[in-house]
């Protein structure tokens, strides 16, 4: 199968036909959240949707922080894929197989000990309790085959192939949507049917991974000898993962605390929250997208030497990641209505006229508030992912404590505010929305002028990297 070489050609084309494939993805891989929350809602009713929305909090704590390792542990096969270092290249392979098993393993009985205590801590709402922790439990206990998928995509996209995920997430993505409706509507599992869908579906698209992977991609293949451990080797590695999942991590410990606040405005809240949430996930794929593509690049040509290519892409993908914020934003604004509607059964047994406008006009005010601040989020991955992509993951880590700082002083102050009367609930539902885009802009000024003062450096002094 044809891997992609970063370090020549015009950084542009690269840009977009590495991203394409991926966003395609991306597409299938929303099908997962989507199907649970459309099918729960519509099938289950609205608590049951508040419930899902509930863990999403937890969801991106855990395996935010999985795929932010498996992400760094890619980076160096990136890296000595562009230098063409074969044989680095087949034992950062193995590393990565090492790691993520025992990462994987961990991780899954930490977050399954821990679960109860979580949903506690956040204030979940008592109608709402059992189902939360039926779905979140089951989609713990599969953390391994998540990890599985994850890690295969990423050293496929860190040696330029971005279309094979994408085969076997389009094949996963219309099992799950097979599996939710019949394990939901036909087996009587219920939320937890939603969850063991998902858990299967990303099973088997890891394991066609790896089975695919076998037979067509010789440059991967590794030998006994590739497992031999080298602590400095696996250091290396999980210097960069460890950075990069502490990262995802902050910023979920932010998003946990905010749902905690957000818990405290009821299950009609959560629900519009949740919806609305879904359509701002769907309308910025491009951004987590072209993330990606620019960590791979810079990873690339960092190995390669090629520092100048690096500063080029990040420009050129800049340029597209605001052009796509800009259509995200019409699309949220044009269309969030309708989008938000397909998550909730007007006619529901629980839906009543005026919980129905309630949850209406509490999406939009999440929609509205959050789509203006796009073009930040677009650039903010861009910033974080080219660090992370030259190895240097402290500033994308820092950018996480920012974001975590923002993001729960935002939460604390409305919640305080609202507790106290001085805030009605819609204002007070408004500000827990606006502590998302509060976290994003003071993430991106300090990481992006640490960009630009890095690379800078760089440029002067080709030991700066070691000394950072």
């Amino acid at each position: 199968m044809k891997t992609i070489d970063m370090t020549k050609g015009e950084p542009f084309k690269l840009i977009i036909s590495y991203s394409v494939p991926m966003l395609i993805g991306q597409l299938f891989q929303q099908l997962y959240s989507l199907c649970d929350t459309v099918i729960v809602g519509k099938l289950l009713g609205k608590n049951a949707l508040a419930a899902v929305g509930n863990t999403g909090a937890m969801n991106f704590l855990v395996l935010g922080f999985l795929y932010g390792m498996t992400s760094g542990f890619a980076v160096i096969t990136a890296q000595k894929f562009g230098a063409h270092d074969k044989e680095g290249l087949s034992r950062s392979v193995a590393m990565n197989i090492i790691l993520n098993l025992a990462s994987g393993i961990i991780i899954t009985v930490i977050s399954c000990v821990l679960t109860k205590p979580i949903l506690l801590l956040t204030n979940t709402p008592q109608e709402i309790f059992s189902y939360s922790f039926d779905y979140i439990f089951v989609i713990f206990l599969g953390i391994l085959a998540t990890v599985l998928y994850n890690g295969c995509a990423c050293v496929l996209r860190a040696v330029g192939d971005s279309k094979t995920p994408l085969y076997f997430l389009i094949i996963s993505s219309f099992l799950n949507i097979a599996l939710d409706y019949v394990f939901i509507k036909y087996c009587g599992l219920g939320v937890k049917g939603a969850a063991l869908a998902t858990v299967i579906s990303q099973g088997v698209s890891g394991f066609a991974c790896i089975i695919w992977i076998g037979a067509k991609f010789p440059v991967l293949k590794v030998s006994a000898k590739d497992f031999k451990w080298d602590r400095r080797f696996a250091m290396k590695h999980l210097s960069i993962g460890m950075n990069m999942g502490f990262q995802f991590s902050i910023t979920a410990v932010g998003v946990v605390i905010l749902q905690g606040a957000l818990n405290r405005f009821g299950s009609t809240k959560i629900a519009a929250y949740t919806a609305a949430q879904k359509v701002e996930q769907l309308v910025t794929l491009a951004a987590g997208v072209i993330g990606v593509t620019i960590a791979n690049y810079a990873g690339q040509n960092f190995g390669a030497g090629k520092l100048k290519r690096v500063k080029e892409g990040v420009s050129k993908a800049i340029i597209i990641s605001v052009s796509f914020a800009v259509l995200a934003a019409v699309l949220a604004w044009a269309f969030g209505e309708q989008m938000v509607s397909i998550f909730i059964d007007k006619n529901g047994s629980e839906m009543t006229s005026e919980i129905w406008k309630d949850l209406i006009d509490s999406s939009q005010i999440y929609l509205h508030l959050c789509s203006v601040f796009f073009p930040i989020l677009f650039v903010l991955f861009i910033y974080r992912n080219a660090l992370q992509g030259i190895g240097l993951g402290f500033w994308p880590l820092m950018g996480g404590v920012f974001e975590l700082i923002a993001r729960t002083a935002g939460a604390f102050a409305v919640s305080s505010a609202y507790t106290a009367g001085y805030l009605t609930e819609v204002t007070g539902f408004a500000g827990i929305c606006a502590s998302g885009p509060f976290a994003w802009i003071a993430a991106t000024i300090p990481l992006g002028i640490a960009y630009y003062i890095i690379m800078s450096k760089l440029s002067k002094n080709t030991t700066f990297l070691q000394e950072a």
